[in-house]
């Protein structure tokens, strides 16, 4: 293990991600200023926990990841065990009248994503990107990658790999973490210079399992029609009916987004939190209604579960307008560039790996996120990179932009 020095730190991602964690304070506290609630000050901490993670991991030298890639892996890994099986096990026995918890999980709003350790708790989905990450990473950097059949048995690694936290994670159920490792998974094996067939392949693939959830889901709501149920009342009916392994819930989230007059007509059920923020985003006009002066957090019309995580950007938007929506989609582009600029000037194929693997990540959840608070994707939960309240993705954010730093700062092999 090496540590760098100071003059060789990169000044560009750390100053974008203090403005970001200062702006995410304010208006995490705007968010809850009329209903007294103190989660901008442990948002406060946390980022000052991230701050310290984050200097400690860019300080190690990356081939310490590399060399340590497997045992990073296995054990986020073993962190996501528990929880696929509590949310397994618990169905059953709660059909037989049991009540039965494996020590440490928690289970919230019908999702196991939780490690309850007292006085704080972890989502053991964060750390996981972190931990595949650097295993594809490193499976990728000691392979040489050509063509399709030439490449098959780091392709089977790498498909393993990734696999596995994917399938343990969609059991919790968290739909919107599992969908982060595609895009990641695959621009790692872009960069590896895979065949071009390969990915044509993957796209038509791709493009036939949209038609079929497509297909599923509009199913669904011919289901429910014709038997006479309410897809919001009477959700888990079409479950048992269905070859796609997706709950109801999910199913009225991507109808919300593509046909809310059938799924919520009204407007009261899984299509509030949407209009309730595009309605928050366009009255926010060009500057804002000012800090604290959003009415649809303020009169709880955004609810605060949602207002502090989901849908900061809502609420950052009302209150900041355009320009403040503005600012932040630049710092997020300055932050996915300098990734990417720094995965170019890397020593090796490892540390450009890392550096581009993190700054998909955080596209991913900046286009996702957004994309979700103005009616451009399907509300998957996804929160916003640095804005948005919650220990462990904090933490994730700051240890995935110190893999970055710490490429940048050994990127020529100082002795």
């Amino acid at each position: 293990m090496q540590f760098g020095e100071e003059h060789r730190s990169d000044w560009i991602s750390p100053l974008c991600m203090a403005i970001l964690g200062v702006m995410g304070v304010f208006f995490i506290y705007s968010a809850q200023k009329y209903l007294g609630g103190g989660a901008w000050k442990m948002q406060i901490v946390w980022l000052v926990i991230g701050g310290f993670t984050y200097t400690v991991v860019s300080l190690v030298n990356y081939k310490f990841y590399l060399e340590n890639a497997h045992i990073f892996y296995w054990f986020c890994v073993a962190l996501l065990v528990p929880l696929a099986l509590q949310a397994l096990i618990h169905p059953i026995l709660a059909a037989k009248g049991m009540n039965f918890s494996i020590p440490l999980v928690e289970t919230r709003w019908g999702s196991t994503r939780w490690l309850d350790f007292g006085p704080i708790s972890i989502q053991p989905a964060e750390i996981a990107k972190i931990g595949t990450l650097m295993m594809v990473a490193s499976l990728l950097a000691r392979s040489e990658v050509g063509t399709f059949r030439d490449s098959i048995k780091v392709l089977i690694k790498v498909g393993i790999a990734s696999s596995i936290p994917v399938f343990l994670i969609f059991l919790q159920p968290d739909l919107g973490s599992s969908l982060v490792f595609p895009p990641m998974v695959f621009s790692l094996l872009y960069v590896s210079k895979l065949s071009e067939k390969f990915f044509a392949t993957v796209f038509g693939l791709f493009l036939l399992a949209v038609l079929w959830v497509s297909m599923d889901v509009y199913r669904y709501q011919d289901f429910m029609r014709d038997n006479g149920y309410e897809p919001l009342r009477d959700a888990g009916r079409y479950e048992q009916h269905s070859l796609l392994p997706l709950k109801d819930y999910q199913r009225n989230r991507i109808l919300a987004f593509a046909a809310p007059s059938v799924v919520d007509p009204r407007g009261t059920g899984v299509a509030w939190n949407l209009n309730q923020s595009l309605y928050a985003v366009a009255g926010g006009g060009l500057t804002g209604k000012g800090l604290g002066e959003g009415t649809q957090a303020k009169l709880g019309y955004l609810p605060p579960t949602v207002a502090t995580n989901d849908f900061i950007f809502a609420v950052l938007a009302e209150e900041s307008g355009y320009v403040g929506g503005l600012i932040v989609i630049t710092l997020f582009f300055i932050l996915v560039a300098n990734g990417i600029r720094i995965a170019g000037m890397a020593r090796d194929r490892f540390g450009a790996l890392l550096a581009v693997g993190v700054s998909v990540i955080l596209m991913i959840h900046v286009f996702i996120n957004i994309g979700m608070t103005i009616g451009l994707m399907p509300i998957t939960g996804l929160p916003l990179p640095f804005l948005s309240y919650g220990g462990s993705f904090v933490l994730s954010c700051c240890i995935l932009q110190g893999l970055i730093q710490s490429v940048y700062r050994y990127r020529r092999d100082f002795s």
